[in-house]
């Protein structure tokens, strides 16, 4: 049986910023049902309603004086949560405090959390009778895995094969080149081809320059990320390492997000019997907010960290119009400020009209996501993205952007070269003026029932889980496996 340890900075639901922690909640869970033996070693940040915990053993954190932790959950023990409090039970996020700044000892924070997976790796964990045969790490939060693990075959230790997947090349692990002296890293990779990035230390880069392979979330993406345009400085390496890079799109978690069975909704309803259901789930989502109950408005949605990526601003443009032509809005999310004020007080000025809600709330993203006719996503970039995939499975047409997994996910209603594949709206230019043509073209296709309803009919048909992509990675598994033991070049 393979043995896959996984290194996650979040995991949902135990802890949660963004799309990273779905996939830690996920894809070890579907590779499990596919025979893999999977361990999840992620942080422990204080959640205190997962259940009760089991101590299994304690980590001496080589060339520190920490000792850390392993605990588990009595009803999944295949969870490893690394507990070491100075670092990770603080009032705060995983990453930022409550004021939003990022937590100045993360380099140390997140170091010791590959120090810890490297020890597994290694099998020098006392008491915990385990050891991998491949490392899956994900995002700058664990890139160190990949360079410390090439430091120990340096020595001459046999190490295993180590798979680094980006989820968001954007965010890349960058501190001062003094924070590898304070790490006892050696100061000789500090040099183009090894962690140092435009004068500074990256863990990203680590991960990109000594992993065995590099996978992302996206196959568009991962051609994107190759470009100076989407390669956020680091396309030259990529593109070097372009034979070991592949895209792998992400499933969704299709038993929480279960249109037939979500606890959260007014009504249930399948893609044979959709029109009852969801027409009582988008009344109860207006009424629940106080805007006009009209059945046949158009009503858009989007849920997001309202930010530039993501496209506020193009929304921000053209929502004057929108509502003007009487559409409805709803947007749910939080970010930057202005983006945050202005619509709050366009939403005030037009009460019957638009919502917003500036927070988390799992359940009202739910009620969204079924109770809305269209979403919009117009994200400049976006290396998977999930909530188009939670729209069509819902039978929400997404509205989106030509770009990394939206692209991969999404056929535009027009394209006729893919008549069958046809399930929403895409416009190729981030700009708003594309954006405001798409939604008027959503629109008009709403005003004709049929059409609307086949569009939703082969929404609702497309396979979303976690089964494709866990079978890709599985053999990814494999090839490397083979690759490191000598047997492939």
């Amino acid at each position: 049986m393979l043995r896959t340890l996984f290194v996650f900075s979040e995991m949902a639901p135990y802890s949660k910023t963004g799309g990273l922690a779905d996939v830690g909640g996920a894809l070890p869970v579907a590779l499990g049902q596919l025979g893999v033996d999977t361990r999840v070693l992620v942080p422990y940040y204080g959640c205190p309603a997962m259940g009760e915990m089991d101590w299994r053993c304690t980590v001496s954190v080589p060339y520190t004086d920490e000792t850390a932790e392993l605990w588990s959950l009595t009803e999944r023990p295949q969870i490893l949560f690394l507990r070491y409090p100075p670092y990770y039970e603080r009032d705060g996020g995983p990453y930022q405090n409550a004021q939003g700044e990022d937590w100045p000892d993360n380099d140390r924070r997140f170091a010791l959390l590959n120090r810890v997976a490297v020890e597994i790796a290694q099998g020098r964990v006392s008491g915990l009778d385990w050891r991998p045969d491949i490392v899956h790490a994900n995002d700058w939060q664990t890139g160190l895995i990949p360079y410390l693990l090439d430091l120990e075959a340096r020595i001459g230790a046999a190490r295993p094969p180590v798979l680094f997947t980006i989820h968001n090349l954007a965010y890349q692990g960058r501190f001062p080149p003094r924070a590898m002296a304070s790490l006892h890293l050696p100061a000789a990779d500090f040099h183009w081809l090894g962690t140092e990035h435009y004068g500074a230390f990256s863990f990203m880069k680590a991960g990109l320059a000594f992993s065995d392979q590099i996978t992302t979330v996206s196959p568009t993406y991962a051609a994107e990320i190759q470009t100076s345009a989407f390669g956020m400085g680091l396309d030259g390496l990529l593109r070097s390492r372009s034979e070991r890079l592949s895209g792998i799109l992400n499933g969704i978690d299709t038993i929480h997000w279960n249109p037939g069975a979500d606890p959260y909704l007014a009504a249930h309803y399948s893609p044979q019997h959709r029109l009852p259901g969801k027409a009582l789930c988008k009344s109860q989502l207006q009424s629940s907010l106080g805007l006009y109950p009209e059945p046949g408005v158009f009503l858009l949605g989007m849920i997001s960290r309202l930010v530039e990526q993501k496209g506020t601003d193009m929304v921000l443009d053209i929502l004057p119009d929108l509502l003007r032509r009487g559409m409805q809005v709803v947007v749910l999310g939080s970010g930057d400020k202005s983006f945050e004020r202005q619509l709050l007080e366009m939403a005030a000025a037009h009460p019957a009209q638009m919502a917003t809600r500036i927070a988390f709330d799992e359940g009202l993203s739910h009620r969204i996501e079924a109770g809305v006719d269209a979403f919009l996503m117009p994200s400049r970039f976006e290396p998977c993205g999930l909530n188009q995939m939670y729209s069509l499975r819902y039978g929400t047409i997404p509205i989106v952007h030509r770009t990394g997994g939206l692209a991969d996910t999404v056929t535009d209603a027009d394209d006729f070269r893919h008549p069958l594949q046809r399930n929403g709206f895409v416009f190729d230019s981030p700009q708003s003026d594309a954006l405001h043509h798409a939604v008027l073209r959503a629109e008009a296709l709403f005003r004709q029932p049929a059409l609307w309803s086949h569009l939703q009919d082969q929404a609702m048909a497309g396979d979303y889980s976690w089964q494709h992509s866990a079978r890709a990675y599985l053999q990814l598994y494999y090839e490397v496996l083979v690759r490191h033991s000598g047997g492939g070049h």
